[in-house]
């Protein structure tokens, strides 16, 4: 497992990090709750990396959990030095479902409904995604265009996408049935925010008893599936034409060098 640091910069509540590198930690195996960081190590790359971009600030620290960890809680208090409110990525570096191998969290005061308990720090989960400046996005594509031309989409390629896209929604759906068992077991607290968002989740589905949203689909499946068609129609049509007008050039230039008069040698004796 790795630690290290993230640096960027934090702008209305969003934090854009485009830096970081690795801090030497070390755990005990079998006592999770001792564990090293090399606090010299840290304050001697984040001096020269003020030094190459003063724009860049610390805002957090990253780990290869691939999940949270006991202790990771008091690796954050660490941070609070630095910077305010730190932010923790956790990164999965050999990630077996589709999408994002990131998750994003922060730590907030957890205060609890009986006066007597005292209030801990908990991770929050927050959305991330991964993005790159318009400057880096424009040379990937320059890049990707001579790979592979993407205006050509062909039908295993768009099967293809959509077996990628109905698994990741399976992982998804997957997640929020094992959490609500959770909840109904009594092993995970209630979390209102998080039922509010999958009752509005669930509330602009769209009914697909109703005849007429059915019978839309199928119309707009069909319209798309013909055009399609027509389109790989015409382009082998033009192909074969191509290739009709191919071979009657070869013809026609056999033509004229046939039609070519033969030169016979003359020998200059008698």
């Amino acid at each position: 497992m790795r630690k290290g640091n993230l640096e960027g910069s934090c702008f209305k509540g969003t934090v854009d990090i485009s830096n970081s590198y690795a801090v030497a930690f070390e755990e005990d195996d079998k006592d999770s709750s001792i564990w090293f960081l090399d606090h010299n190590y840290h304050e001697s790359m984040f001096s020269m990396s003020r030094r190459i971009n003063a724009k860049e600030h610390l805002v957090g620290w990253y780990s290869t959990g691939p999940k949270l960890k006991e202790n990771d809680l008091n690796v954050h208090g660490l941070f609070n030095d630095y910077v305010p409110n730190p932010v923790l990525v956790i990164i999965d570096v050999q990630p077996k479902e589709l999408g994002i191998p990131t998750k994003a969290y922060y730590a907030v005061e957890e205060v609890k409904e009986n006066a007597t308990e005292k209030s801990k720090k908990v991770f929050v989960h927050v959305p991330s995604e991964i993005a790159a400046p318009e400057v880096e996005e424009i040379g990937v594509e320059h890049l990707l265009r001579d790979v592979k031309d993407t205006t050509i989409s062909t039908l295993s390629t768009e099967v293809t996408g959509k077996l990628a896209a109905l698994k990741g929604l399976d992982v998804r759906l997957q997640e929020i049935r094992s959490y609500l068992d959770l909840v109904v077991e009594g092993k995970l607290p209630l979390n209102h925010e998080i039922l509010y968002h999958l009752q509005d989740m669930f509330n602009l589905l769209p009914n697909l008893n109703v005849n007429e949203l059915i019978k839309a689909f199928a119309v707009k499946t069909n319209d798309m599936m013909l055009a399609i068609y027509l389109s790989s129609l015409i382009r082998s049509i033009i192909a074969l034409h191509n290739l009709i007008n191919n071979k009657m050039l070869n013809k026609e230039h056999e033509k004229v060098e046939d039609a070519k008069p033969v030169a016979v040698p003359v020998s200059a004796g008698g």
